[in-house]
């Protein structure tokens, strides 16, 4: 049994120690926007925050979230249903082409924003540098970024 507070709501998760804290939270509290990439923490696709730090839960065991605080994907927005302004500036700036790694990707920008409110592209390229994307939209979630971080104007639907 695993028990930690699941995006703001305290949960007993039925499950062996060393199962990964993706599949616990996948299958066993049925939140299934994160995405299983690589299962060997090198994609990023799996990213969920631990006490507010991105970590791959592909093999992150749910008995390292014992008594932390876990968000995914779905906690990252406001209490309200708002989508927080990485969400916002993710759709204003059509990051997603194939969508499937964009999970992470949010949730490592959301990490380096709270930590890093004006990111250089420097900064933004260190801290998404274990988050790939095969469609290669890497210029797009920069700006993205920029965008959420108040740095750049979102583009206006003439522009998009």
């Amino acid at each position: 049994m695993a028990n930690f507070i699941l995006n703001g709501e305290s949960v007993n998760i039925d499950a062996e120690p060393e199962m990964p804290l993706l599949w616990a939270v996948r299958e066993k509290a049925g939140l299934v926007g994160t995405k299983f990439g690589c299962g060997i923490a090198q994609c990023g696709a799996c990213t969920m925050h631990l006490d507010g730090q991105p970590v791959r839960s592909c093999s992150t065991p749910v008995s390292m979230a014992e008594g932390r605080e876990v968000t995914t994907i779905e906690g990252i927005g406001g209490v309200d249903g708002m989508m927080s302004a990485v969400q916002q500036a993710w759709i204003s700036e059509q990051v997603p082409q194939c969508g499937y790694c964009q999970s992470g990707q949010i949730m490592s920008a959301t990490a380096l924003l709270r930590d890093n409110p004006s990111p250089s592209d420097d900064d933004i390229d260190a801290a998404m540098k274990g988050n790939i994307c095969r469609c290669g939209t890497y210029t797009r979630i920069r700006r993205a970024i920029k965008v959420a971080s108040g740095q750049l104007e979102p583009r206006s639907e003439e522009e998009a």
